[in-house]
């Protein structure tokens, strides 16, 4: 099972931690164990490591990669929390799967 609803957000304008925010969402608890591992896995195979995990045992996983932090959600915790509305001013990054990068209109290329 892949993540679902997945959403990025060029902050770098209006944060001063990172530059890109990365919304996704599991089905189940253990299906957002699976999608944080891979995630680890995929970055660790590029010499990538996170600054910091936190949630593994709650229904929001925060991976901070520095310039990137990816939250991975179960459904009910997405709605509860509603990033996407708190980061409203942050521009969405146009991307396609297989990690091939396109340009924001107004941003950087990520």
């Amino acid at each position: 099972m892949k993540a679902t609803d997945i959403t990025a957000l060029d902050v770098s304008r209006i944060c001063s931690f990172t530059d890109v925010i990365v919304l996704c969402t599991g089905s189940a608890r253990t299906h957002l164990q699976a999608i944080v591992d891979e995630v680890e896995r995929r970055m660790c195979e590029h010499g990538v490591r996170p600054l910091a995990v936190e949630g593994r045992s709650t229904g929001w996983v925060i991976l901070d990669y520095a310039d990137v932090v990816a939250h991975v959600f179960t459904e009910e915790s997405r709605r509860y929390y509603n990033l996407e509305r708190l980061w409203a001013d942050g521009k969405v990054v146009q991307w396609r799967r297989g990690g091939r990068r396109s340009k924001t209109p107004d941003g950087p290329t990520r």
